[in-house]
């Protein structure tokens, strides 16, 4: 793994509660759904468990799908399976709403599943997709 070429580093003006919302719903007009939109929030869910988070904790992980796409993909080799969990972290640190995201390499996608060459261009665009999408809700 690259660190530089493989995690997506950015900041936004937005809260983070405000960037969740507007990237949730950049997602959805993408045909992408956010799978975990009632557990997202870290504090919410911590909390219902018996976690204890201080109150200005805001750790939102956003889990990213595209149904349409992943069923055929999983249904050709459920190997991929490992790289589907797409999340995107957003949090605050310093007064800043900070974003993280991390994807793999084609090298990378090909170590983990072998022998699955078309899996490495279709899972890359959905990558690509992910990061211009979060750029769009900053």
């Amino acid at each position: 793994m690259n660190r530089n070429e493989d995690l997506y580093v950015t900041e936004s003006a937005k809260g983070v509660g405000q960037f969740a919302a507007d990237f949730s719903a950049i997602v959805k007009a993408n045909d992408f759904v956010v799978n975990n939109s009632e557990t997202m929030d870290m504090q919410k869910t911590f909390r219902a468990h018996g976690g204890e988070v201080s109150d200005d904790f805001d750790l939102h992980m956003m889990q990213i799908c595209k149904p349409t796409k992943a069923d055929k993909s999983l249904t050709a080799n459920p190997e991929r399976a490992i790289l589907m969990p797409k999340f995107v972290m957003v949090f605050s640190r310093d007064g800043k709403t900070q974003i993280r995201y991390l994807s793999y390499s084609n090298a990378d996608i090909l170590e983990l599943v072998r022998d699955d060459p078309k899996f490495v261009e279709s899972v890359g665009q959905t990558f690509t997709k992910i990061r211009s999408m979060i750029d769009e809700a900053k």
